[in-house]
């Protein structure tokens, strides 16, 4: 799996333009901004987290505990596992309050005798721990698949994020955005 250089990929989303509060942001992501988002009737501030990998399929996304503030309930080994998040929903800093939001993006990529080159890259939001109920409600009804911890060798418990279904839940948190299109990208949703 190619490792991706975090430095251009940083740059590219400062140079977006988003808004800046001057807040330091800690954890286990790659990008970290801390933001006003605008709505047309309200502002609120942000705690933009993005996480960043580079595989060659794209079914999924490891998900540590870290980086998520919702409960991740699922079925593993035939049983319910209800494991919280550590994100808190919304992030106390400085005196202000921040939504925490987490956003995975997977650039996907296929192998040739040339190099590695870039077929498509996933962008998937995922919903906050407010919105538990909504997206993953108990074990059965899930947006989560197992992770790729061994609890039997003591790895540290993580999960996998399934693409297909959150976009079940909510079609327009995955967006595809295929590189050398035929035609035009539309947002889907």
């Amino acid at each position: 799996m190619p490792r991706l250089n975090s430095e251009p990929y940083r740059e590219a989303l400062d140079a977006k333009g988003v808004s800046k509060i001057p807040q330091r942001l800690s954890g286990k992501m790659d990008y970290k901004r801390a933001r006003y988002l605008f709505h047309p009737d309200y502002a609120i501030r942000q705690a933009l987290l993005v996480d960043s990998k580079a595989e060659k399929s794209a079914p999924v996304a490891r998900v540590q505990t870290s980086q998520t503030s919702m409960r991740i309930r699922q079925i593993r080994a035939h049983q319910p596992v209800d494991v919280q998040g550590e994100l808190p929903t919304v992030l106390a800093l400085g005196g202000q309050s921040f939504l925490t939001t987490t956003i995975f993006v997977k650039f996907i990529y296929e192998e040739s005798e040339e190099g590695n080159g870039l077929r498509m890259t996933r962008l998937a939001c995922l919903p906050n721990g407010m919105l538990q109920d909504l997206y993953n409600p108990n074990a059965e009804d899930a947006i989560w698949v197992a992770g790729p911890n061994a609890p039997s060798l003591g790895e540290e418990f993580r999960t996998r994020l399934s693409f297909s279904r959150l976009r079940k839940k909510a079609e327009w948190r995955v967006q595809d955005i295929p590189i050398n299109p035929e035609g035009p990208f539309v947002w889907v949703g």
